[in-house]
């Protein structure tokens, strides 16, 4: 049913894939080859590659909020128990300081990792909107404009390339989050992490 939804959807093209997107960073796993599918947009004419990038930016950040939303509402129970010394308290208080970075590298790069783990997570340890919004929003359009212009550039080659440097990649994650976490240690030394306000508050 999922591989009949995902394959309607592709006939569909850039509007296809805001909906795959959607679907996608909804929690429902019907995207297993987006990555593929929009540089195969953009080998086959630029300008639909630039729109479908921009779309998949929309669609998933849109699925990824209201997983984020739903994840904060029902996390009450933890923010209750996160009040008093203990493992729960231990892992809100470092989540909301280092957690956005389990968000921001499987986000970015184009390889399996639990994401959607990370996005409850900090749903639950109500990590501040306005800074997870930001890092989805960077992490996904560096993601997904970066493979459009793959497919620019290097045409029908491109297919391969993601999957090539499977290894690659997964290396690079491992690299980027330890060089982010180091560097938000060392500019996060002797500051405590705040309390943050209701998601849906401006």
């Amino acid at each position: 049913m999922l591989h009949k939804i995902t394959q309607a959807l592709i006939a569909y093209g850039p509007l296809g894939l805001l909906m795959i997107s959607f679907i996608d960073s909804l929690g429902i796993p019907v995207a297993a080859l987006m990555d593929v599918l929009l540089v195969a947009i953009a080998v086959d004419n630029a300008a639909r590659g630039w729109w479908a990038a921009a779309l998949a930016v929309v669609g998933s950040t849109a699925g990824t909020m209201m997983l984020f939303l739903a994840a904060w509402r029902g996390g009450r129970r933890f923010q209750e128990r996160s009040r008093q010394p203990g493992r729960a308290q231990k892992f809100r208080l470092w989540f909301q300081r280092y957690g956005l970075l389990t968000v921001f590298v499987p986000a970015f790069l184009p390889i399996p990792m639990p994401l959607k783990l990370f996005v409850v997570s900090a749903g639950v340890t109500h990590t501040s909107r306005r800074n997870f919004v930001t890092v989805l929003l960077l992490a996904r359009s560096l993601r997904y404009f970066g493979e459009a212009w793959l497919g620019v550039a290097l045409g029908q080659a491109s297919k391969t390339f993601l999957q090539s440097h499977a290894w690659d990649f997964g290396i690079a994650a491992v690299a980027l989050f330890v060089i982010l976490y180091v560097a938000v240690r060392l500019l996060t030394r002797g500051v405590e992490p705040t309390e943050n306000v209701d998601p849906l508050e401006f």
